[in-house]
């Protein structure tokens, strides 16, 4: 029983440990609360607004995976995979289809 015992104990362990490793690292100044960021194609010139709320992890309500590089979403009305860069701005949405599917590549204009 104590052998049980000491292993459950090493489970929780290392599975607190996991979860700390796994959290996003944020420094000091990261950005809190939410945000409303325009985005455009550069090619057509449509632009439109982006939701960020960095307390719940969200993009337009989507589950984002957000660190200091980079905001990443799946889109649940049109299925696509969004990822932005903190730094410059590029978004990437990738298309999945049967045939390959497509990249396209907007800018958004970030506060930071």
């Amino acid at each position: 029983m104590r052998g049980l015992l000491l292993t459950g104990s090493l489970a929780v362990a290392i599975g607190m440990l996991s979860a700390t490793a796994s959290a996003p690292s944020f420094g000091a100044d990261a950005p809190r609360g939410q945000s409303a960021v325009i985005c455009m194609n550069p090619y057509s010139g449509t632009s439109w607004q982006i939701k960020i709320d960095y307390d719940r992890s969200t993009v337009d309500s989507n589950p984002a995976q957000i660190n200091d590089a980079t905001i990443s979403w799946h889109g649940s009305t049109d299925g696509w995979n969004y990822t932005l860069d903190r730094k410059s701005g590029d978004l990437t949405i990738v298309l999945a289809s049967a045939t390959g599917g497509n990249f396209l590549y907007d800018h958004c204009k970030l506060e930071n």
